[in-house]
Order: structure tokens, then sequence, then C-alpha cells
């Protein structure tokens, strides 16, 4: 057992080491790599074999879902037709850890013919793709975690964090938003927390509970019993200045059964908690759980009601923090 948890820690802290090590290797060659594909009419064409061909289809996807548009292209299929996908206005990055995959030899002519700029990740620097590119990045490491130094394990983990740094570079040029990243992922729980808002959820129009100061507690009671269980106390304005909630007519349940005729604002609790229209219901939900409530009024920018959120309708939606 003790062996075996050894050998985890010694592959994670090789990882580690051989990722910290590449933060010495950006430099202005890593910059000239972001503002060509930055400046690029078409497309990034990611390639690579094998473990290396792995990694370059989880950058080509990094890149894609942040605002950079790019393809995989298996080194291997793409000797044997898919290298039509590659247009004339497109970057080409080629994944290789010693820079001498046979395969890429026969991508790399065509890529000339067209004049598409190549930019390499490869730990051989002085290999063949490095002397076919236009900008080599370094992923060379000292070796691998395999205890033979054979099985791609540090050098993969390098080119994949170096092309995370090249999709985030790139989303930092580009001022790729959250809202720009909701757009792109629309399902699961990622896009309903980027996406859905506390005005999709709320409840609001005929289904809105919502009494006056000087109202009394009767209607209060019929008006929380209608609409789910909390009633927003609104001036003239429709300015929100107070809430009654379920806990609040326990309470005064407790001290007398003759309430009928109290007035709401001197029940209701002031300058109560409220959400602002627009606000994510994901943030709401922390709101909630900081607040210790299960439901929030909503307001717009003059602090007017607008709407009532429930916890149940935002966990209903899916939405978790």
């Amino acid at each position: 057992m003790n062996d075996t948890i050894e050998v985890a820690k010694r592959v994670i802290r090789m990882e580690a080491e051989a990722v910290a090590d590449l933060e010495n290797r950006i430099n202005g060659d890593f910059v000239r790599a972001v503002d060509l594909i930055f400046h690029a009419k078409g497309r990034v064409i990611v390639t690579g074999l094998g473990k290396s061909g792995a990694i370059g289809r989880k950058i080509s996807a990094t890149l894609t879902s942040t605002g950079t548009t790019a393809y995989f292209l298996h080194a291997a299929e793409g000797a044997h037709g898919d290298i039509g996908m590659v247009h004339r206005d497109d970057v080409v990055i080629c994944i290789s850890k010693s820079g001498e995959t046979e395969e890429l030899y026969h991508l790399l002519p065509v890529f000339k013919k067209l004049q598409i700029p190549i930019v390499a990740l490869t730990g051989g620097m002085n290999s063949t793709l490095a002397r076919n590119s236009d900008i080599v990045l370094n992923t060379a490491v000292k070796e691998e975690a395999c205890p033979h130094d054979l099985a791609p394990t540090t050098s993969t983990t390098a080119a994949l964090a170096l092309g995370d740094a090249l999709a985030i570079a790139l989303l930092k040029r580009r001022n790729f938003s959250k809202s720009d990243f909701a757009f792109l992922h629309p399902g699961g729980n990622l896009g309903k927390r980027l996406l859905i808002t506390v005005d999709d959820l709320m409840e609001k129009g005929e289904s809105l509970p919502y009494c006056y100061p000087d109202d009394e507690m009767k209607k209060v009671t019929i008006e929380m019993a209608h609409k789910r269980g909390i009633c927003p106390i609104v001036n003239e304005q429709f300015k929100i200045i107070g809430v009654i909630t379920t806990g609040d007519l326990n309470r005064l349940l407790e001290q007398t059964e003759s309430f009928f005729h109290i007035k709401a604002k001197e029940v209701m609790t002031k300058n109560p908690k409220v959400i602002t229209s627009g606000t994510l219901a994901a943030e709401a939900l922390a709101k909630m759980e900081e607040y210790r409530v299960i439901a929030l009024p909503v307001a717009d920018a003059a602090q007017k009601l607008t709407g009532v959120v429930h916890l149940h309708d935002i966990l209903q939606a899916g939405i978790t923090i």
C-alpha cells in the first residue's frame, strides 16, 4: 500500500514540476503564437497522433469553447483525405513530443503549399517538425513519470497545460465574457448557472404577492396562502419597504390569535433582503443559503417590486452552486 501511495505521489510531483517548468518558457514566441491565432481569418486546426492526438482533441475543444473556432485533424486520417478540411486562412497547431512523428511528415508539405502558418508544440527543438514550423513552443520534459521513461505522461501534461495557456490568453484578447461562455454552453448545469436569471423563474404578474403597509393582516394572510408563503410590502411607488414571511406569521400566532386587524407595517421586517432583477439564479441561490431564507423579493434598479423568486423553483430548474 505504501509503495502504491509513493508511486502516485511521485507521478503527481513530476507532472507538477513539468508544468511549473513551462512558466519560464512563456516568452515572445508564445506572444507571437497568440497574435497569429488571434488575427487569423480562418480557424485553428489542431493535429497530432496517439497520446498527442488525444491532447490535441482536448486543446481543440477548449479553444472552441472559449471563443476560438478550432477543429481536430487526426494526423493519420489527414494523409488519407481529411486534410481537405484545411483552408488557406487557417492556422495549424502540430503536437508531437519528439517532433519526428512520421504521420505529420505527410501533412507538413501540404501546409507549406497552402502557406498555412504552423505552430509546433514539441520537445524536439531541433526536430523535423520544429524546422518546418513558423513558431515553436517548447514542451520538453526532463523525463516521463513512467518508471521506464516511455509512456507519455509528463510530456502530455505539459502539452495540455500549454494548450490551456494559449486558449485562455486568446480568451482574454477576445474579451470573451461569462455571457459569451454561457452562449456556447447552453446545456447542463454550467449553461443553467450562466444563463438563467431570477427573472426567468420568479413569480410575477397576477401570481406576484404584495400588500401595502396599512393593509390588515387578514389580507396579508390570504395573499400569502394563495401565493406561496411570502408577501413583500410596498409603498405607493411600489418600492419594497418590508416583507412578511410564514415565520413572521408563526411568531404572531404565538403572541395572539386575534391578529387579523393588525396592520402589515406593524409585523413586517423592514429593510428586507432583496435580489436585483437580472441577477443569475445561481447567485440568488447562494444568497438564500447565506441569508437562510427560502424566497427573495426581486426589485428593479429603482427598488420597485418586480417579482418573488423561490428556492424550490431554482432547485427544480436544476441549478446548483
